[in-house]
């Protein structure tokens, strides 16, 4: 939380890259919170509800500054003001959503819809893509931008799986070792080569995840249609 809120300050000062490294920061502390208080014992419910509202500020409002000050130049207030509302309010409402799941004790290894944390770093990278790719005071095109972030609002709130960080042993099983070499790969890529690789790397494990939703979703669709027909026959 306190990331977030020295990162709105350094975007009312025109800081946006430095604005988008406490942003990173908050979200490494974001994967790395959670799963320390879990093995130490000490997760409650008051953590989980500090934990989305400290998420709300870095992720939601922080994401939100950053769109209102950077890419609504040029359109009416009414219409400015609706885009950037879009990380906030569909932010809000996916950490709503997932800690109503959170309260039913449903431990899954997937998060229904794209995180908050994921969405917000996103649209960073998009900042730090144009501006290394471009110089000082190139942020990007702000019509793909404002496009990216209703892409990413909308995929807050969807039913599509994305997996959440994986544990930090290799004892797991299998899966959960591909992930975590996947992770430090990605980790060790972003330290070489910066804001190169950040955006590509948020693409691939969006877009990725899409389409292993919508094959699983056609997957199960011809069973249930499969298991129909069998009962149908069966009458």
């Amino acid at each position: 939380m306190f990331l977030g809120f020295i990162a709105i300050g350094l975007i009312m000062k025109g800081e946006y890259y430095n604005a988008g490294i406490l942003v990173l920061l908050a979200g490494l502390m974001d994967i790395f919170d959670g799963k320390i208080a879990r093995i130490l014992g000490i997760s409650s419910k008051f953590g989980l509800e500090f934990d989305s509202l400290a998420d709300t500020v870095s992720f939601c409002v922080v994401p939100s500054v950053l769109v209102y000050a950077l890419y609504v130049d040029g359109l009416s207030p009414l219409l400015g003001v609706t885009f950037s509302f879009i990380p906030l309010l569909f932010g809000t409402i996916r950490l709503a959503k997932y800690n109503l799941d959170a309260s039913t004790d449903k431990t899954k290894n997937y998060f229904v819809g794209l995180s908050t944390p994921i969405a917000a770093v996103t649209l960073f990278s998009y900042m730090f893509f144009n501006n290394q790719i471009w110089g000082d005071s190139q942020y990007g095109d702000p019509r793909t931008a404002l496009v990216l972030v209703v892409i990413l609002g909308v995929l807050m709130v969807s039913s599509i799986h994305f997996p959440k960080a994986p544990l930090i042993t290799f004892k797991s099983g299998l899966t959960n070792s591909l992930l975590l070499i996947t992770f430090i790969f990605c980790a060790l890529a972003l330290v070489v080569w910066k804001g190169f690789v950040l955006l590509p790397i948020c693409m691939i494990y969006i877009m990725w995840n899409i389409i292993l939703w919508m094959i699983r979703s056609h997957h199960q669709a011809i069973k249930g249609r499969h298991i129909d027909d069998t009962n149908y026959w069966g009458d």
